[in-house]
């Protein structure tokens, strides 16, 4: 798929989950147990309908959707984040990270290379999140994607948040792009550098050239990783510590102090 097309075809999927998010004015009841979460998927399937979901679609991708009830304690346990920059960068393995992630950089010089030609972003804060992510993609989650965003898009906490990753994934599955039970991390993050559903359909990048955004492949992860730092204001040559203008782009990456802290110090390790 050329630039253009895959352009197109994300601007197609973001306006579907505009219409959907406009239309429905979230009438499916939220809950905040398992005892609700099958009426509730009853009630969302006609309007993802209504929103331009096929039925095909709806059918595959919960035929096997369950409450969740891993992603829920994960959701309210995510006691790293209030750990000190020192514990968290220890907890992290964040020396493993930059002695592998300085030899993955000579290694891969040529991808790294084109991607900071491309998109402005230097290695080491791409590496630095793939390592943190993924293990560099040793590690993408085992859960079930549809049903980790389904159920986070029923339970009341962040409902809306969520139901707009629901539809993002309906239509990344209607596209074939993935598998309805395509497993990932708990929050229903995708792939080597974990991206939600919605951030796939607006910053994918087709890294390999093979048709398709898939980021279990390195190249589609790292080419969209590099897009979605650009799209929240990476300018190229810029400094990225506190402070500096692009830690604002890493700062979109992820909202815990600790972890934005995390990549640019791990980036800067590997950038030397």
């Amino acid at each position: 798929m050329n630039g253009n097309r895959q352009r197109l075809a994300a601007l197609g999927i973001a306006a579907l989950m505009t219409i959907g998010l406009g239309t429905t004015a979230h009438a499916a009841q939220c809950g905040n147990t398992a005892s609700g979460f099958e009426a509730w998927v009853q009630q969302f399937r006609p309007e993802a309908a209504r929103a331009g979901i096929s039925q095909r679609t709806l059918d595959l991708a919960f035929k096997n959707a369950r409450y969740a009830t891993k992603t829920i304690s994960a959701d309210r346990n995510q006691k790293s984040f209030k750990l000190s920059f020192e514990q968290f960068m220890q907890k992290r393995g964040a020396s493993t990270i930059v002695s592998k992630g300085k030899r993955l950089k000579q290694q891969n010089a040529g991808l790294f290379a084109a991607l900071e030609k491309q998109y402005g972003v230097p290695a080491g804060p791409l590496i630095a999140i793939w390592g943190m992510e993924s293990g560099f993609g040793t590690f993408s989650g085992n859960q079930h994607t549809v049903s980790a965003v389904a159920t986070l898009a029923y339970d009341c906490r962040r409902s809306a948040y969520f139901t707009e990753q629901l539809y993002a994934l309906l239509q990344l599955i209607q596209k074939g792009w993935m598998s309805p039970d395509f497993k990932g991390a708990a929050h229903g993050e995708i792939g080597q550098t974990q991206f939600l559903p919605a951030n796939v359909v607006r910053f994918g990048v087709d890294g390999d050239r093979n048709g398709s955004v898939n980021l279990a492949s390195t190249a589609d992860a790292l080419a969209s990783t590099a897009n979605f730092l650009r799209g929240h204001g990476w300018s190229r040559g810029g400094g990225y510590q506190p402070g500096q203008a692009n830690y604002r782009a890493i700062q979109g990456w992820n909202a815990a102090g600790v972890y934005q802290k995390a990549i640019a110090q791990i980036g800067a390790d590997i950038d030397g």
